[in-house]
């Protein structure tokens, strides 16, 4: 199955190993950022290719880079 489009808030707070009052707070703050170019968003999920984009410079989650691509 195909990875799904979108981060919850508890998978963003796992993955930063931030509490979920955090995260809600990080994507919050994304969120805003992608309105500004005219993006559509929801509350409490933000794009995964943005995120990693984000925090780790690339648009490649890191699970994928560990598993060559795969």
């Amino acid at each position: 199955m195909a990875e799904k489009i979108f981060m919850r808030v508890d998978e963003v707070a796992e993955e930063l190993d931030v509490s979920v009052p955090y995260a809600y707070k990080l994507i919050r703050k994304m969120n805003e950022e992608l309105k500004k170019t005219g993006c559509i968003t929801i509350a409490g999920r933000i794009d995964r290719k943005f995120f990693y984009e984000k925090f780790y410079g690339t648009r490649e989650n890191r699970k994928e880079e560990a598993n060559g691509g795969i």
